[in-house]
């Protein structure tokens, strides 16, 4: 596997390299091929498919199958060898209680905890379609590391009052947006210092399975 990492990657591979770890770091997740070809300027998903595939036989990436945001830039020195992590899939929340109480568990997924960067702490399954142009749809597995920081631009679990919601976040000072990703929906303004706001953690991936759970 490490003579695999040691092979040159042409100039196009380096340049869909980078746009792949610009994004994830903007975003918090990686990007789909779509979102590649139209950064790219490739005609067809099919070339973004294909420039990955050669990326992972030469080591520089995993592709995990299933998902269309299923992609990690692998470090150098091979990767880490470690157990699946067990996550609590989170269906509903009750008004004014823990995000993670048991009684909101549906289902336990494993997955590699390599798959997420950072590491993921709970899938959320998806309601609703006001994150549909972002790639995140109903019935999906929103994977989320727990915090209670964020930056503009990430997708965030936020709490609203008695409502827990998916959307991107916009701040400007104690102003914060939180932005859909669909023009059917409004945004949502609320200021920082309010006790009914709360942001419970940042998006890292999608799960497209998440509709068989």
């Amino acid at each position: 596997m490490s003579d695999r990492l040691s092979e040159p990657l042409t100039e196009r591979q380096g340049e869909i390299l980078r746009l792949i770890k610009e994004l994830t770091e903007v975003s918090g997740f990686p990007p789909t091929r779509a979102e590649i070809a139209e950064r790219m300027g490739f005609r067809s998903v099919n070339a973004a498919e294909q420039h990955l595939r050669a990326l992972e036989r030469k080591g520089a990436l995993e592709i995990s199958a299933g998902s269309s945001r299923g992609i990690k830039v692998r470090e150098r020195g091979g990767p880490k060898i470690s157990r699946l992590l067990e996550l609590p899939v989170i269906g509903r929340v009750a008004a004014g209680s823990p995000i993670l109480a048991e009684a909101h568990v549906q289902a336990r997924y494993q997955v590699d905890p390599n798959l997420f960067t950072p590491r993921a702490d709970y899938l959320l399954k998806v309601r609703g379609l006001s994150m549909r142009d972002a790639g995140i749809l109903e019935g999906d597995l929103l994977a989320v590391h727990r915090t209670q920081e964020a930056h503009s631009g990430q997708v965030v679990v936020a709490r609203l009052a008695d409502e827990v919601t998916v959307k991107r976040l916009k701040r400007r000072g104690n102003a914060i947006q939180l932005l859909p990703e669909n023009p059917d929906f409004e945004p949502i303004e609320v200021d920082a210092r309010d006790g009914n706001f709360a942001i419970e953690g940042v998006a890292v991936g999608v799960i497209r399975s998440g509709k068989g759970l």
